[in-house]
């Protein structure tokens, strides 16, 4: 009944590396590298004319064979820069919203994504640079309107680059509702940023309930660390069904209908 999947979250820098070379085929070359079944993507650009024009979240997805959701946080004219999700599995948007922000424009992407025994629902964000900003923001992502509006116990994975370290009030406040991968596998989890030489943990892959980590790690080959500006994250999770839950935590009951002792 279990589901394993492998959720990769990369930041790609408008897929400019820190060589400053354009090119959306190296960051597919190292999502590649992990390869993943789901990919949340930040900072990604479409139609914008610093980029050539080009659909970055199409043109990585079709070197993976895969199927891009994307929405625009930034939409000026015909030049659109966002989030995307990224994956093979069969994928259905959920929700696309504006995020409050006094700063950059910053947005979120809902999709549920069926992995036949349980739907994940994932979201990805890109928070803003300022501190009152994340804070908001990460408050309207806990309510009603995003995971808030989440059945209790439905496996939801929140990840992206919240700008936020893990003292910071938006860390904080998503910590309170979910749980950090890195956390659940490592005592010392690692850095995210600048990928050439990492110092912030500024990127984060949030579990709910039903998901268990059997692996998260940064990925930092030598081509991720030229490829963006951040290095992506790559989590190994396991999902099972609520029922199947449900079933292990009701007690067993020996034909006299007496609890049967453990052990």
């Amino acid at each position: 009944m279990q589901r394993r999947i492998r959720f990769l979250t990369y930041n790609v820098h408008s897929c400019f590396g820190t060589d400053r070379k354009l090119d959306p085929a190296r960051i597919a070359a190292v999502i590649n590298e992990c390869r993943p079944d789901i990919i949340a993507l930040q900072e990604v650009d479409v139609g914008r004319v610093r980029s050539g024009g080009m659909d970055q979240a199409h043109m990585i997805a079709t070197h993976l064979r895969m199927e891009a959701q994307f929405h625009p946080a930034l939409h000026l004219e015909d030049e659109k820069y966002g989030d995307a999700v990224v994956t093979a599995l069969p994928m259905r948007l959920v929700k696309a919203a504006v995020l409050p922000s006094l700063g950059e424009p910053r947005g979120a992407l809902w999709v549920e994504i069926d992995l036949t025994v349980v739907k994940l629902q994932v979201i990805v964000t890109h928070l803003g640079l300022r501190g009152s900003d994340r804070a908001r923001q990460a408050a309207v992502l806990l309510g009603p309107g995003w995971l808030g509006g989440i059945a209790q116990g439905e496996p939801v994975v929140l990840a992206g680059d919240l700008n936020a370290i893990a003292r910071s009030a938006a860390y904080k406040l998503v910590a309170r509702q979910l749980k950090d991968a890195q956390f659940e596998v490592n005592a010392k989890p690692r850095p995210t940023f600048p990928s050439r030489l990492p110092l912030l943990r500024l990127d984060h892959v949030f579990i709910g309930e039903g998901i268990k980590v059997e692996r998260c790690e940064v990925h930092s080959s030598a081509l991720a660390r030229v490829a963006s500006d951040h290095l992506p994250i790559v989590a190994d999770l396991v999902l099972e069904p609520l029922e199947a839950r449900r079933a292990d935590s009701q007690p067993a009951y020996g034909g006299n209908g007496k609890k049967i002792a453990e052990g």
